[in-house]
């Protein structure tokens, strides 16, 4: 077989211009569909390197605040422009480091299109209100002002979507940033940052830096110069983000994990939910914070749901996401891989019964990329790991109901509430299912997997820090209120 070896090196960028970590230490970035296939090499920063950047954004940061939105905004209008004319490039990129098929690529970096051009325009939407003072000779309203330095920290899971939806508004409203990609998709990341280069961002308000998570990324929660820091990735990591952030008085933003069920009400649709649930919990291989995990099915109607649904995943075409003909790509990385196949396990020794997939692929060239077949485990009680914790792979759980409360509870019976959806035609049933679910975001009659990009996007209970990203509610985090009284 040709080995295929890309062996340019990525720098960090730091004020401006690409440089290479102190130590001049890498880290190969691989293809998880071919593992001879290396994206390129990333630095492995040190704190010494973060020390760098923090002080190149703090350095930038007055400049940048005193700049009008609108003229910040300009800026993200000229990155989205360069995105655009890279598109094909950059997908291909993301496919080649993450295994999602290239259209999903191309539509998430379309989509991050559609993010800087919708924050360019916030920079033109009012920040505060005129509020009615006691005192009639006076004048009192309310303005926003940045936090300062903000530093990101991103997974591999949507390696274009989410540095922008968090980069983007940080940056309009007035803020500096370090980032810090996930080490499984910097070539992505640092692609998408030389589309910032070119718009001409002054230096220092745009930085990135690659590197292990336990050195960088809690070096950006720990620095006294960083003022907010805006996380996504798993509880673990994310709460212990948010105790160090908390110890010293920074703002922070968490968006952690998911359990997400949809619930098959015996009046739906079944042909619809089949489809949705297919599409929700095996796209991108499973590995979305709203993907679905759990499948609560009313009693009437399990067995012709369930046969349903075997048979239509039976028909996914599991391969390279570079491959036309591939439905569903691999696992991101080997670790990725080797959680989902244990949680296979712990299904099968804790008792459920396996309906279809259970398996790592490795038919022909797929046993040298990261592949696992798409499952599904039925007679699954509530207290089984597949039941109750994120797995973040191509596996559902079905689960029967007799009832849409007995449903609902069983939906909400998780520590997780970060997307739900329900498939009913019955107004009763969706009303309840909006006002009980425990979920920042809920869904009907579509799968649980998806989110746009101006409305407010977070979770309930372990799953965030209970604020929210994209739309305007991105303003609430990336800015402190003002009141201003002039008399």
């Amino acid at each position: 077989m040709t080995i295929k070896v890309e062996t340019k090196r990525y720098l960090n960028f730091i004020n401006g211009e690409w440089t290479p970590s102190v130590t001049s230490e890498v880290e190969r970035s691989m293809n998880p569909a071919d593992k001879n296939d290396v994206i390129g090499l990333v630095q492995k920063s040190t704190k010494e390197d973060l020390n760098n950047a923090v002080k190149a954004a703090k350095l930038a940061k007055d400049a940048w605040r005193k700049l009008s939105a609108s003229q910040r905004g300009e800026y993200l209008y000229k990155a989205a422009s360069i995105l655009e004319k890279r598109i094909n490039d950059i997908a291909e990129c993301a496919t080649r480091e993450m295994g999602k098929t290239l259209a999903e690529s191309k539509g998430e970096t379309a989509r991050g299109i559609a993010i800087l051009k919708y924050y360019a325009g916030e920079g033109m939407r009012k920040v505060g209100d005129v509020i009615p003072s006691t005192d009639p000779s006076a004048l009192m309203f309310t303005t926003r002002v940045p936090l300062g330095v903000v530093g990101v920290i991103t997974p591999w899971n949507f390696p274009i979507a989410i540095p922008i939806w968090k980069m983007a508004p940080a940056l309009v409203y007035g803020n500096t940033i370090v980032i810090k990609p996930a080490t499984e998709t910097a070539v992505t990341c640092a692609k998408i940052i030389e589309c910032f280069e070119e718009a001409g961002f002054p230096p220092g308000v745009v930085n990135m830096l690659t590197g292990p998570g336990s050195v960088v990324g809690q070096g950006i929660a720990d620095h006294e110069d960083v003022n907010g820091i805006t996380f996504t990735g798993s509880n673990g990591v994310g709460k212990q983000i948010g105790q160090s952030a908390l110890a010293r008085g920074a703002k922070y933003q968490l968006e952690m994990g998911g359990k997400n069920p949809v619930i098959v009400a015996a009046d739906a649709d079944l042909q619809l939910a089949v489809n949705a649930v297919i599409d929700g919990a095996f796209r991108s291989t499973g590995q979305k914070c709203t993907a679905t995990s759990r499948v609560i099915v009313l009693s009437d109607v399990y067995q012709e749901f369930k046969k349903a649904l075997v048979e239509k995943t039976k028909e996914i075409t599991i391969g390279n996401g570079l491959d036309r003909d591939t439905w569903m790509g691999p696992c991101a990385s080997e670790g990725q891989l080797n959680t989902v196949l244990s949680y296979i396990n712990k299904g099968l020794e804790e008792g459920a019964t396996l309906l279809i997939g259970g398996k790592r692929a490795e038919k022909g060239t797929l046993g040298n990329g990261y592949y696992v077949e798409p499952t599904i485990f039925e007679n699954c009680s509530q207290d089984m790991a597949i039941v109750q914790e994120e797995i973040f792979g191509p596996v559902i759980a079905l689960l029967k109901a007799e009832s849409v409360e007995e449903a609902l509870q069983i939906a909400n019976n998780v520590e997780y509430g970060l997307s739900a959806s329900i498939f009913t035609t019955n107004i009763q049933h969706f009303l309840s299912f909006i006002q009980d679910m425990e979920a920042g975001l809920i869904r009907i009659n579509a799968e649980s997997a998806g989110v746009e990009l101006q409305a407010p996007f977070g979770g309930m209970k372990n799953s965030s820090s209970h604020s929210r990203e994209q739309g305007e509610a991105a303003k609430e985090f990336f800015t402190s209120i003002k009141t201003v009284f002039v008399k």
